[in-house]
């Protein structure tokens, strides 16, 4: 039996509030940094025939975001912890390094990991926003292998997995891969509809693009 992949185009704050406590085994979420770097790559977006939104990186989350999260999930993984440390408790980390040698955004990302105390590391090659790849559809969109690498390494069988900044949703498509429940919110329209369509792509040609 597939598992339940469950997409929303809805406010994630709206929707956690009308969560149980610790409705989800792991939550991996990769929220806007708000480091106001969209002009750049928006500009650097333009000769790759990219249309992004110009705004998708100017406003973090707040802490009432966090208090949600952290009660309707029981461990979290959260990508660009280094940008809002104040909330997010001190414990494991995980580094990932990009092997991005453009001179363009950052070499590594870093995440926090309530499931360990150590720091992880993985080297995983990714263009980012330069890139021609036809199924690129955000900005900050990361690799299904990526997500892939994560339940692997930090979910159980049976975890239910809960992402409320999906973007391109690869952390769906890979869910969809090993088999974990997932749920799925994105709040921008345009983003949603793209992300949704390349899951539904991805399940009825199987697993051809990760």
């Amino acid at each position: 039996m597939p598992p339940e992949i469950r997409l929303f185009n809805e406010d994630r704050l709206a929707a956690m509030k009308r969560m149980k406590d610790k409705q989800f085994q792991l939550a991996l979420v990769d929220p806007p940094y708000g480091i106001g770097n969209w002009t750049m790559e928006a500009r650097i977006a333009k000769p790759y025939n990219r249309k992004w939104k110009v705004d998708w990186n100017d406003a973090p989350p707040a802490k009432a975001y966090f208090d949600e999260l952290f009660r309707v999930s029981k461990n979290q993984i959260v990508w660009g912890v280094n940008y809002y440390r104040e909330y997010v408790a001190s414990g494991g980390a995980i580094v990932w390094n990009k092997g991005n040698t453009t001179g363009i955004g950052s070499a590594c990302e870093i995440a926090s990991n309530s499931l360990r105390k150590q720091v992880d590391y993985l080297f995983l090659h990714h263009a980012g926003f330069i890139t021609k790849d036809k199924d690129r559809i955000h900005p900050c969109q990361k690799p299904v292998r990526l997500y892939e690498w994560l339940l692997k390494n930090y979910a159980k069988p049976g975890d239910r997995i809960l992402d409320t900044h999906g973007g391109s949703f690869s952390s769906a498509i890979a869910a969809y891969i090993l088999d974990f429940d997932y749920t799925g919110y994105e709040i921008d329209k345009d983003y949603f509809e793209a992300g949704k369509k390349r899951v539904e792509d991805f399940m009825k040609q199987g697993r051809l693009f990760t």
